[in-house]
């Protein structure tokens, strides 16, 4: 039995069909690629009870990944994050079955790691030297970070004030990086000369297809952890909206595995800042395509996407699992930030909150149930983001009276 079943790439849109084997970036449409595997041979032999003995990493998946030699698995045994009950937040916001799944716990402290595990591992594989990326901050780390270790040579380019950790975790692995006076979709540009004129690999947000392989570990992880079921809402901060896509794909392929019952999906909602919201726009005029926002700001900065290129996908996703897509104040955000750490003791990112705060929201709205499984992304460690909101510090006044 071969390490990875992968079998071929399809383009979502035209059906065009593409060799895994050599590089590939987008379809000569211009979408994205998806990954097939041969899922029929899986079927036939890997069974739930053999994940369950093997290692706790995303790699324990890796028939349904794409890389085929393990001896090009780059990894920093990335994966199988918390799943965690939130009681005293899910008392007060009336939702009773609320967890977290803390992708903080991963190396480079964001989600991001997953798609470098594998999409530096894929391109180790295919023979790659050079990757270049536009990145609001955690992603440029991640793969940064992964590509030193695959002896890969990285080229990172980002808005100059994307986090300063970020930029940090940038430089001292070797990439070399490139501040833009702008946001990520200026990035590009500036990445996709450096890929035409330099030839350089582009591992831009599903420009190349395997960082969303990495990042669908989180659906296989949700539904393990699960007991191999579903739940009935998942919020996910979107921004390129790779990690929502993912989640989408790595439940259909357990659907026709028959490891997850066939009559239920999750509902999923695209979480956005009301400064970006170009995919919440789109679903409330219910379009499947939306369009560039305008002057875009929030101080979530990787949901800070203009336009993404797989907007379609999110779309699509949203579409099929009857979810929505909500958009939440920069205020609420920092509020529920906050009443996280207040109440359940855990500094998530502004991503992360964005969730809890549309969590609150659909609830008020009674979209959510008060019966309902939900389980909101939290995509970051709070840490990495210093800046994010103000310290209160209180006065030592009273303590000085004391003392004297």
């Amino acid at each position: 039995m071969t390490y990875s079943m992968v079998s071929h790439l399809t383009c979502p849109k035209c059906k065009e069909t593409y060799d895994a084997d050599s590089i590939q970036q987008l379809c000569v449409c211009g979408s994205p690629l998806l990954v097939d595997y041969k899922l029929d041979e899986v079927k036939k032999h890997v069974t739930k009870d053999m994940i369950a003995e093997r290692e706790q990493s995303l790699w324990r998946y890796h028939e349904l990944l794409p890389v085929k030699g393990v001896v090009n698995k780059v990894s920093f045994e990335e994966g199988m994050t918390p799943l965690l009950s939130l009681p005293a937040l899910g008392r007060m916001m009336g939702i009773p079955n609320l967890y977290i799944k803390d992708e903080g716990m991963v190396p480079t402290g964001s989600f991001k790691a997953r798609g470098a595990a594998v999409g530096v591992s894929k391109a180790k594989e295919l023979g790659v030297q050079n990757l270049a990326m536009p990145t609001n901050g955690n992603a440029g780390a991640a793969w940064s970070l992964y590509a030193a270790k695959a002896g890969i040579q990285a080229h990172i380019v980002m808005p100059e004030d994307a986090p300063e950790i970020t930029r940090k975790e940038v430089s001292i692995s070797g990439a070399q990086l490139y501040l833009v006076n702008g946001l990520i979709s200026d990035a590009g540009k500036i990445v996709a000369d450096l890929v035409k004129e330099e030839g350089f690999y582009d591992a831009s947000t599903l420009k190349e297809p395997y960082r969303i392989e990495g990042k669908k570990t989180m659906g296989y992880e949700i539904a393990e952890q699960l007991n191999w079921t579903v739940p009935d809402v998942i919020l996910y901060p979107t921004g390129g909206g790779v990690g929502l896509i993912g989640i989408y794909k790595a439940l259909l392929e357990l659907q026709m595995l028959g490891w997850i019952p066939e009559e239920k999906l999750p509902r999923l909602v695209a979480v956005q800042s009301e400064g970006c919201a170009p995919i919440v726009k789109a679903f409330d005029e219910g379009r499947t395509e939306s369009d560039f926002w305008e002057n875009s700001t929030t101080h979530a900065f990787g949901i800070n996407v203009p336009k993404a290129i797989g907007d379609f996908l999110v779309l699509d996703a949203i579409y099929q699992t009857n979810g929505c897509a909500m958009a939440v104040s920069e205020e609420e955000i920092r509020t529920f930030q906050r009443k996280v750490a207040m109440l359940e003791g855990q500094f998530v990112c502004p991503e992360g909150a964005a969730t809890f705060a549309a969590a609150k929201k659909l609830k008020d709205r009674d979209w959510i149930k008060e019966d309902d499984e939900v389980i909101c992304l939290n995509t970051g460690l709070g840490i990495k983001y210093p800046d994010a909101f103000d310290v209160e510090v209180k006065t030592m006044e009273p303590f000085e009276r004391i003392r004297l």
